[in-house]
């Protein structure tokens, strides 16, 4: 689905983005592995925000998932699509986050997000909404466990814990480094959990966030200041 057909049709209250969720949360798929880690091209998204000027930046980095090096890079910047409401964030962030993909020139591979797939409360997180948008395979990467529950992972890189809610394992704590404090990992679209966290894996050799965010944090900062000096000169 293009940039434009989803803002021709894009919910403007909580109570349509519910239902919008409550009717795309069944397109979720499940019972695929995803694409190996380390191997093929592997996507960070990320966006910056200026709320006073109603300013949203949107990054795309794709990366090399064998040696993680930049292959193609691609922003964009729209309205905020969406008021702030917590549990609703992807309605203000995927308009212009698809607009980022669209700009590419190869395919994406695996989407990573900074933030949530089934760990989100209405089981419709960032991740989720955007794969099943797309069609691409998704995975959420979080650096705090939202209202979930979880016991603390071993000490060692690569230890996890469940992500709970009551029984449910909707997601996992993953340590990426030797005692620090993980990060949260769950399913989006079209991939699984010991998938999202093998990738997660590769993506960290050096830091606790995934390369892929961390650049696609760094880029969509850019793309917002650059706008910003724009707007102040017009």
């Amino acid at each position: 689905m293009s940039h434009q057909q989803i803002l021709a049709d894009w919910p403007t209250d909580e109570r349509s983005a519910r239902a919008v969720q409550d009717e795309l949360r069944a397109r979720v798929v499940l019972d695929e592995p995803g694409p190996p880690p380390g191997t093929g091209l592997v996507t960070g998204v990320d966006v910056a925000y200026d709320d006073e000027r109603d300013l949203v930046a949107a990054a795309a980095v794709v990366l090399d998932a064998a040696t993680l090096d930049v292959v193609e890079e691609s922003t964009a910047v729209g309205r905020i699509s969406f008021p702030y409401v917590p549990g609703l964030l992807a309605f203000r962030e995927i308009p212009t986050v698809v607009a980022a993909l669209e700009g590419l020139d190869s395919g994406p591979g695996l989407v990573v997000c900074d933030g949530y797939g089934l760990a989100h409360p209405r089981r419709f997180g960032l991740a989720s909404h955007l794969g099943v948008l797309t069609g691409l395979p998704t995975i959420g990467v979080a650096k705090n466990p939202f209202t979930f529950t979880h016991e603390e992972p071993a000490a060692p890189r690569g230890s996890t814990a469940p992500l709970l809610d009551g029984d449910e394992e909707v997601g996992r704590a993953l340590r990426t480094r030797d005692g620090v404090k993980p990060v949260y990992v769950s399913v989006g679209h079209r991939t699984s959990l010991d998938t999202a966290c093998a990738h997660t894996l590769s993506l960290t050799p050096n830091y606790r966030q995934p390369e892929t965010t961390r650049r696609a944090d760094a880029l969509c900062r850019r793309a917002l200041a650059e706008a910003q000096e724009g707007a102040t000169r017009a």
